[in-house]
């Protein structure tokens, strides 16, 4: 791969970790300021549970398009981790198919009823649905493009890797 393009493949992908942490930072301090406004002051806000909810749907479906590796991801994989390269490839080809299929059929649909959402407004701060749920398009257009590239990967001779439980959740 071209060294420029991965540099800059690098370089987003530390902006989508620091907007992620972002996001976990505006979410924590709109908790602590719901704590303080309702055991301290006893004045109860809605606004920031809200923003709260709307943080958690944005931070999962963010993390997972633009920040999770595959290696990171949760699996049951008893019989994938076993399987031999080979094996595993074809395992993973016909995984990666029908997800791209499944996730490319459902996206006309998924972009009809988001662009529809756009009648509702959140209860406390005015946010519009459309605005609020498009993450979920930018999330699986990105699944989308990620697994048509992992599978050109595959079909290009590198092979998933082998699970190793000592790497499991280790941050290696």
């Amino acid at each position: 791969m071209n060294p420029k393009l991965r540099a800059l493949g690098a370089w987003l992908y530390r902006r989508a970790e620091n907007v992620l942490a972002a996001m976990l930072a505006v979410m924590f301090f709109a908790f602590l300021l719901q704590v303080l406004f309702r055991y301290v002051l006893n004045w109860p806000t809605g606004w920031t549970n809200e923003l709260s909810a709307i943080l958690w749907i944005w931070m999962v479906l963010w993390g997972a398009a633009f920040v999770l590796t595959e290696q990171e991801e949760m699996r049951f994989d008893l019989l994938y981790a076993s399987a031999r390269p080979r094996v595993r490839s074809a395992m993973f080809l016909v995984f990666a198919a029908a997800l791209v299929v499944l996730y490319a059929v459902s996206l006309p649909a998924v972009v009809d009823y988001v662009t529809f959402m756009k009648v509702q407004r959140t209860a406390y701060m005015h946010i519009r649905f459309d605005w609020l749920y498009s993450i979920y398009v930018v999330f699986v257009v990105a699944i989308i493009v990620r697994y048509i590239w992992l599978s050109w990967r595959v079909l290009r001779g590198s092979a998933p890797d082998e699970y190793d439980p000592a790497k499991a959740g280790s941050g290696v």
